[in-house]
């Protein structure tokens, strides 16, 4: 990687995160800090109560489980950094830091859209195929599901991550966001890559849109089939079993979307931040009470992990 000015003095990137007074800085870290320490409390208590409690070892709480876990790790890939960057009076990032970050977080990232699209499928079988459900979702077929969403994840934008940490980087090399994100990386580079600004844009918009369009013809195979049940309180169950899913995938492809299909557009920077924190930090923070409110099954493990 090659750098054209002041090498002599940074040896990396300048994560500027949230500009303020010595004083703000300290409250974001104190306020952050509590943010990942729910996070990591709350979805580490979906992981513990769907290991510890016998009646959650099926396919649609191994799912969560390891949904949880992968928030974890989401999470981990940047909050961690920014706390640093909080305190820190250089707010300097490595090259390497940098670039690692940006994988981990677009490959996390990435992971996440394929487990949402195994979750809803999950979903399907269990609605539309009940008879079916038990030998088609076998252990054998969540297990190669779930690795194949770890594999594929880490592997989408593995290349195009190569190709920009190869390139020339020029001026300040300030990045205004509070993470490595593409957008402001590729804005830094001595020359335009328009190849590889199309390939990352059609590679996140395939990335979001497969699986959301996956995500949405089943639960509209779902809806179907619910409205045939007879049974009112059938009809309810099911719904409530499809909505906490739903409503997690709202909230990560609703500001997800917003950002990525076009990494280098226009977005001010503000809203940039805010959007990514949003996706990034506070829907991780939210999916445990969405899935454990919505769901008696898991408040039942969860107060008695607790001692309740």
């Amino acid at each position: 990687m090659k750098i054209s000015s002041n090498s002599s003095t940074i040896t990396g990137f300048i994560l500027l995160g949230f500009p303020c007074p010595r004083k703000g800085q300290v409250l974001l870290f104190v306020l952050f800090s509590v943010v990942y320490l729910l996070i990591l409390m709350g979805n580490g208590s979906i992981i513990c109560a769907v290991h510890r409690d016998q009646r959650l070892h099926t396919p649609m709480y191994i799912l969560l489980a390891n949904f949880s876990f992968l928030e974890i790790c989401y999470v981990t890939s940047t909050v961690p950094n920014m706390l640093v960057n909080f305190l820190s009076d250089t707010k300097v990032i490595s090259f390497s830091g940098c670039f690692l970050q940006f994988y981990f977080f677009f490959s996390l990232g990435s992971t996440e859209c394929f487990f949402l699209a195994v979750m809803a499928f999950d979903r399907y079988l269990a609605i539309c195929r009940p008879l079916h459900y038990p030998t088609l979702m076998t252990g054998h077929l969540c297990t190669n599901l779930i690795v194949s969403c770890w594999v594929l994840g880490f592997l989408w934008f593995l290349i195009p991550i190569i190709i920009i940490s190869q390139m020339s980087f020029c001026g300040s090399r300030i990045i205004d966001h509070f993470l490595c994100d593409p957008g402001p990386l590729l804005a830094l580079t001595c020359s335009r890559a328009p190849v590889i600004e199309l390939t990352s844009s059609t590679l996140s918009s395939l990335l979001l849109f497969i699986p959301f369009l996956f995500i949405m013809v089943s639960y509209a195979l779902v809806l179907r089939a619910v409205l045939r049940v007879p049974s009112t309180a059938g009809q309810r169950k099911a719904f409530s079993t499809c909505g906490s899913h739903l409503a997690v995938v709202s909230l990560f492809y609703g500001s997800v979307m917003v950002m990525y299909v076009n990494p280098t557009s226009e977005h001010k920077a503000g809203m940039q931040k805010l959007v990514t924190l949003f996706y990034s930090v506070i829907t991780p923070l939210i999916n445990p009470v969405i899935y454990s409110l919505r769901n008696k099954d898991m408040k039942h493990a969860i107060k008695k992990l607790l001692g309740r």
